[in-house]
């Protein structure tokens, strides 16, 4: 009797741990320490002569994922010409967890183009808070992690994906250009609750296949077309930018977690 009690409680603290998730894959995969895959630029921010990956970026899970309350919690990245370009690509890894309007890249002034994830879970790309360029077809859905991407070229094409799959595109001939400080996490008073890692910005109108191979690169992957890759903040503990472009962020209530799931 005193051996099955025994077995009967062991299999109860197991039923446990593998419901709390200690026993999941993902939590004894190895894990990239912050900063361990970068952007060498030899000739210095802005330059695209031999430029190439360094360190480990074979797309393991992050150390690390930034952790934004919805109220106070943002990221600011000062203002560079470097991001302002009007033909460009923005992508992040993203776990919302409310349903209301969350901001995953947005201007710290009107005329900045401003990402979000709209109250009706799908994705939005807004002009100053004003014009709304467009929105997906798709929904993004709470409390998992959901890949998403916008690309605008120059003909004022937009095309949204979700996990690398379009989510709704159109057009709209409006001028983006960024001219302040870009905040990851808020504009005005929309705030993203939830999650957000591996955020990359890029200079260009990057394709529907590039898109869904960085999606298939996972929330560690490294980015791609590093001659137009304007920024990379993969969150992994710091709010820096990794693209070799030094257009660092300033984290404010922003918690850096290991307990993120995947």
């Amino acid at each position: 009797m005193t051996y099955g009690w025994a077995i009967l409680i062991i299999a109860v603290v197991l039923g446990a741990l593998f419901q709390l998730g200690v026993f999941n894959s993902s939590s004894f995969s190895p894990r990239a320490p912050p900063g361990a895959c970068h952007v060498f630029r030899p000739s210095g921010p802005g330059t695209t002569t031999n430029i190439n990956l360094m360190g480990v970026c074979t797309g393991q899970l992050p150390q690390y994922v930034a952790q934004f309350n919805g109220q106070t919690g943002v990221i600011t990245v000062p203002s560079s010409t470097m991001l302002q370009s009007s033909i460009f690509t923005y992508s992040a890894w993203i776990t919302p967890i409310s349903s209301t309007t969350r901001t995953i890249i947005g201007g710290s002034a009107n005329g900045n183009p401003q990402f979000r994830v709209e109250v009706a879970a799908t994705l939005g790309l807004v002009k100053g808070g004003i014009v709304n360029i467009g929105t997906s077809t798709s929904a993004v859905q709470n409390n998992v992690w959901n890949f998403v991407a916008v690309t605008y070229d120059s003909y004022g094409n937009y095309v949204f994906y979700i996990n690398g799959v379009n989510a709704g595109s159109g057009t709209n001939l409006q001028a983006f250009v960024w001219s302040n400080s870009m905040l990851i996490g808020q504009r005005s008073s929309e705030l993203f609750n939830g999650y957000i890692s591996n955020v990359q910005i890029y200079n260009t109108s990057l394709s529907a296949n590039q898109i869904q191979a960085l999606y298939l690169s996972g929330i560690g992957g490294a980015p791609m077309k590093l001659q137009n890759l304007a920024g990379w903040w993969p969150l992994n503990g710091n709010a820096n930018d990794y693209s070799g472009n030094n257009n660092n962020g300033v984290p404010t209530a922003v918690t850096f977690t290991s307990q993120y799931g995947k």
